[in-house]
């Protein structure tokens, strides 16, 4: 018979047992001639009087209420973090402007998420951000983040076929010059980047995700500036001409609340009322976060892609390399999105769609 490993004794020793003490022995002689405890005896006892002698046999250590199972680093673990980090503190009742560990994972408990220490601290590693930067890239601080990130998922939600929603940002001044990364190379030889180069220019590229499509639409810029989001918006009203209404989401940058900006907004949405094009509705990002801006994900990607571990010899090589790179993931997510996403655009930071546990821009490939 199959005995615990840990057992003292044989079902036939504890019946012997239980006769010994049921016939007035005691328990302490009981316990004493047969090398065993008083409690030992005593525990024979109540189970032989309560099942008989099926009451003898081994039962299963594992208990009978199982404590919560601890969230392992991973998919999980990670969005729960990032969800609790983008908002301050104060939203969860902690009196602190910045997170510390222990804050977080009493959060992810309140919320019935266990995790311990060491792997809240992995997963954040992991995400390629570090604690001295919390308050920078990490968390915003708009008091009005939580009606705002709502608002962007509300439409978001409700999003019909004859309606766009676009994530909006621009990227660089990217310098051309000889870039350092990650490369295959021979075990003797290494690679070095000169810290001083002569320029050959740089380039500011202005674009627009559609989230719905998962489709770039983008040019190059001299400067950033309200001009060129005008420049953008008058590109997609033209694009998406039989559409009802475009919404537009970018960050808190000045240009991109300049009131001559607004004004044209609103002349546009004066000629969408008369039926020229399609009407257009902002909604901008809360202050500092970044970390939502889809189309950061795919600048990311990008720059590992075509532009670090780079030298091109111009910068219209550079810019070349750039408009091919955004052909080709338009073509290759109009073809097939989900292969697309899965094989061919593995360098970008996150999925391009809008979540509040979204990371998009990566502060280990941002070319700011």
């Amino acid at each position: 018979m199959k005995l615990h490993k840990r057992a003292a004794t044989c079902p036939r020793c504890r019946m012997l047992i239980v006769r010994r003490a049921l016939a007035g022995c005691g328990i302490a002689s009981t316990a004493r001639d047969f090398d065993v405890s008083s409690p030992t005896v005593r525990k024979w006892v109540r189970r032989y009087r309560q099942a008989g002698p099926e009451g003898l046999r081994d039962r299963s250590c594992r208990p009978l209420h199982s404590p919560a199972r601890k969230l392992q680093p991973g998919a999980i673990l990670n969005d729960a973090i990032m969800e609790i980090v983008h908002s301050p503190p104060a939203s969860a009742g902690i009196n602190r402007t910045s997170w510390r560990l222990q804050d977080i994972k009493s959060v992810l408990e309140a919320r019935g998420l266990w995790a311990g220490n060491r792997s809240i601290r992995t997963a954040i590693q992991t995400a390629g951000l570090r604690w001295k930067k919390a308050r920078v890239s990490l968390t915003s601080h708009d008091p009005e983040y939580r009606s705002k990130v709502d608002a962007i998922k509300c439409v978001l939600a409700a999003l019909s076929a004859d309606e766009a929603f676009f994530s909006i940002d621009e990227m660089g001044p990217v310098a051309v010059k000889m870039r350092g990364g990650r490369a295959l190379q021979r075990c003797d030889v290494t690679r070095s980047v000169p810290q001083w180069q002569p320029s050959k220019g740089s380039f500011i590229l202005t674009a627009a995700l559609d989230l719905a499509r998962n489709q770039v639409a983008a040019f190059f810029s001299e400067r950033k500036n309200a001009d060129e989001i005008i420049r953008l918006i008058e590109l997609l009203r033209e694009l998406y001409a039989k559409y009802k209404r475009l919404y537009v989401s970018w960050d808190a940058a000045p240009w991109h609340r300049a009131d001559r900006l607004m004004q044209h907004v609103d002349a546009a949405n004066a000629r969408a009322a008369q039926g020229d094009g399609p009407a257009v509705t902002i909604l901008e990002l809360p202050t500092s976060a970044q970390f939502l801006n889809v189309i950061e994900s795919v600048f990311s990607g990008l720059a590992r892609g075509v532009l670090h571990n780079s030298n091109y010899a111009t910068l219209e090589d550079a810019q070349s390399a750039v408009t091919r790179y955004l052909r080709e993931r338009n073509q290759g997510f109009a073809a097939n999105p989900a292969r697309a996403g899965d094989t061919i655009w593995g360098f970008e930071r996150s999925p391009t769609r809008f979540r509040e546990a979204n990371n998009c821009k990566d502060p280990r490939w941002s070319e700011r």
